[in-house]
């Protein structure tokens, strides 16, 4: 092959992670994953159940995403992409949530 085939190659090839760096995601996901089992156990109700579940969710759901899907090493374009319209997602259905008393009271209210 010659110099610029060779290079042309190279330039094509994924980049090799270091292993290491999947042990230690895996750990912490086990670790996160014992931690939401925790929550269960202990049997804590309320507010503060669903908010350690849904943290506990959300931080396995970027380590996968940053590491198992490779978005940490791509560019922030991609990242935009795949973030941001998930992101807004949430961002809506938790304005709806907050309206919803608004809408309940009102229903309450003149509907009867």
């Amino acid at each position: 092959m010659s110099a610029a085939t060779e290079a042309l190659a190279g330039a094509d090839a994924h980049p090799r992670h270091p292993l290491g760096l999947y042990f230690k995601v895996w750990g912490l996901l086990f670790l996160l994953s014992a931690l939401s089992y925790m929550v269960d156990v202990l049997q804590l109700q309320g507010v503060l159940r669903w908010t350690l579940i849904v943290t506990l969710m959300l931080a396995k759901a970027v380590l996968i995403v940053a590491v198992f899907m490779h978005l940490r090493w791509e560019r922030l374009a991609l990242i935009c992409v795949v973030v941001i319209p998930p992101a807004a997602l949430l961002v809506l259905a938790g304005l709806m949530v907050l309206e919803s008393d608004y809408v309940f009271a009102a229903r309450m209210l003149y509907f009867r």
